[in-house]
């Protein structure tokens, strides 16, 4: 409960808990077997913008401290970009690698990662991958 920001809520029930609470619960029930890998697919996807920001911090903590193999799937480039060492861009339908980014940008990452000039020049590749340019 600790590693994840819940001390203190270790009998709340979860309509008590935030939708930021609720999501460090599945972090934390993902990590309670103690994999290798986590799997994350779009675990913030239904969070406001501030707390997405936060718990994308709390990911970054998380991982510092645990070193865990995260795949971490979001369609944030952003995001992708701000949490990864490589992001994977895939293809529309039917989904295939387009390309594998490679993220080169200093750990530990903060939101002030925004602005690095790297961090804008990623962003930049993959929208351009995406045809978004």
């Amino acid at each position: 409960m600790r590693l994840v920001g819940l001390s203190g809520f270790e009998t709340a029930y979860p309509q008590e808990l935030s939708g930021g609470m609720k999501q460090r619960v599945e972090v934390a029930r993902a990590l309670a077997v103690n994999p290798d890998m986590l799997y994350l697919d779009e675990p913030f996807g239904a969070l406001d913008s501030i707390t997405r920001l936060v718990m994308r911090s709390e990911l970054l903590r998380i991982w510092e401290a645990e070193k865990k193999t995260i795949l971490f799937v979001t369609h944030d480039i952003d995001e992708s970009v701000q949490l990864a060492d490589r992001v994977v861009v895939m293809s529309s339908r039917p989904a295939r690698i387009r390309r594998i980014v490679p993220i080169d940008l200093p750990h530990p990452r903060s939101l002030d990662m925004k602005t690095h000039e790297a961090f804008g020049v990623y962003t930049r590749r993959i929208y351009k991958l995406l045809g978004m340019d």
